[in-house]
């Protein structure tokens, strides 16, 4: 175990602890802990990347969950390349991401073309939270459907089969058989959709005209403003979320498989 112990103290302990004493060493001390709540303009961007994180991880769950049951279940011509494509950004920095969105909806983009030639009125969003969203959305997509389809090669057809011939209408095979089986792959995915997005920064740093997100906040706050001891703060506080979300997903589907194992014998 001595070179994992290594590496976790070198590149997280310590540096988490540098961080810390940078908050202890401010002018308000550990109070400064409090700043995402008492400060109106950091409770706003933490909220709103909560639930710009949180859109994008539903979203991406129910694209790819149907997307990647279907790709399981059938075959056809091409169907390599449509999942080949799928699984594309995973090679891509965040920072190309957010070219690529500028290139679709940005000053010059396509949508703001075709709705100039159409409507005489140019759409443009790359620079606002939905362009941020897009962008999250497009990173995510290989991360869930992966898990996905992995899961959906692990369900039985016979026991879908076995809820019709009862007489269960479809609504309720999805519900009852198929949800259940690709709920582990969908937890797990969207647990770590979910974090990136919280933290994510070469996206929104790309993008970032009048988007207010946490992680360009602490990058405001530390390079512009040099307040360092509030962007520790809002660090840690980021950190703080986002293991919480993983350590909770951690057991819930530890749970999970114990109760599914449980039931099975």
């Amino acid at each position: 175990m001595l070179p994992g112990l290594i590496i976790v103290a070198a590149f997280f302990i310590l540096p988490m602890a540098l961080v810390a004493m940078r908050v202890a060493d401010g002018p308000d001390g550990l109070a400064t802990y409090f700043v995402i709540l008492t400060n109106d303009r950091y409770l706003a961007s933490l909220i709103q990347t909560l639930v710009m994180s949180g859109g994008v991880t539903v979203t991406a769950l129910v694209l790819c969950g149907i997307c990647g049951l279907f790709l399981v279940r059938n075959r056809f011509a091409g169907r390599n390349v449509i999942t080949a494509l799928l699984t594309l950004p995973l090679s891509f920095p965040g920072t190309v991401v957010g070219f690529m969105v500028i290139m679709l909806a940005g000053r010059q983009g396509v949508i703001g073309s075709i709705s100039d030639a159409l409507w005489g009125e140019k759409i443009v969003f790359a620079y606002e939270i939905t362009g941020l969203f897009v962008g999250y959305l497009y990173f995510s997509i290989p991360r869930v459907i992966l898990a996905v389809m992995a899961s959906a090669e692990k369900l039985d057809p016979q026991l879908e089969e076995a809820a019709r011939s009862l007489g269960a209408p479809t609504w309720r095979v999805v519900k009852d058989v198929i949800l259940p089986g690709l709920m582990p792959g969908l937890v797990s995915s969207g647990a770590i959709c979910f974090a990136t997005a919280m933290g994510a920064f070469g996206t929104a740093f790309t993008l970032a005209t009048d988007i207010d997100v946490l992680p360009m906040v602490i990058y405001t706050e530390f390079t512009r403003n040099a307040n360092i001891a509030v962007a520790a703060a809002l660090s840690i506080a980021l950190g703080a979320m986002t293991w919480a979300v993983l350590a909770a997903v951690r057991v819930f589907v530890g749970n999970g498989a114990t109760s599914g194992t449980g039931g099975g014998a």
